[in-house]
């Protein structure tokens, strides 16, 4: 709830993103006299730095679980072989 607060907000209609169309930023009080191009850029870096929701992103595939425990399982069994072959 605003009880009669003035504040200067920024809208970035392209955001650059797949995800979200439009993004308003709310400018601190001591930087409301700040240039406008500069504070649109600054809007622009951080939008930028923004990431997708987490719960968007892609699933870790399969392979990247299955191929380090099958080299771990390889290294063991090789191992084990070679100690066998010594001993």
């Amino acid at each position: 709830m605003i009880k009669g607060v003035s504040r200067q907000i920024i809208e970035l209609k392209d955001t650059g993103s797949l995800y979200y169309e439009k993004a308003w930023l709310v400018v601190k009080p001591q930087y409301a006299s700040a240039q406008e191009s500069l504070l649109l850029e600054e809007a622009r870096k951080m939008l930028r730095k923004a990431d997708i929701p987490s719960s968007m992103k892609p699933k870790r595939q399969i392979r990247q679980y299955i191929l380090p425990a099958l080299a771990a399982s390889f290294i063991g069994a090789l191992v084990s072989f070679l100690l066998w072959l010594i001993f």
